[in-house]
């Protein structure tokens, strides 16, 4: 990552997706932070098994017991006001914080680059090869991402 310099400029950040340890317990997912006015690249690992193994023993229902709620209890709208999508769960940190207000979520962008399959594919030839399979979490996680909460 490039971190520019100076005051409110650099910090840049690198996190891993891994929030929660296999005892159940919130871990401190930050790799790492870069000093506020050190200019340069920094290079992070991301321990990519790790990350796989946690996918693989983590799912959507889990978030539930550790305090995140669908979207439509909380107002929160996916994409377009009065959409709520099953997969999109919120968990408040200060209580209440969202109550008696309409919200919207919008995606960020970062990931627009991927819907360039030929790009991805030939990013992919600089990693050892890897089976490419289908996981039943796929079909679990597209039931998810494309229903949505419609009563309640």
């Amino acid at each position: 990552m490039a971190n520019p310099p100076g005051v409110n400029k650099g910090n840049s950040c690198a996190y891993t997706p891994i929030v929660w340890g296999p005892n159940g317990r919130a871990r401190d997912n930050t790799l790492f932070v870069a000093p506020e006015e050190e200019e340069g690249i920094f290079y992070v690992g991301f321990d990519i098994d790790e990350i796989r193994e946690y996918r693989d023993r983590e799912d959507i229902g889990k978030y539930v017991s550790r305090g995140f709620v669908s979207c439509k209890k909380k107002n929160v709208s996916g994409f377009q006001k009065g959409n709520f999508p099953t997969s999109l769960l919120v968990c408040e940190l200060v209580p209440g914080a969202l109550d008696g207000k309409e919200w919207t979520y919008f995606p960020s962008t970062a990931a627009d680059c991927c819907n360039d399959t030929a790009a991805v594919e030939a990013f992919d030839q600089d990693f050892p090869p890897k089976e490419k399979k289908w996981m039943p979490s796929q079909e679990e996680f597209y039931i998810y991402r494309n229903s949505s909460v419609v009563r309640g």
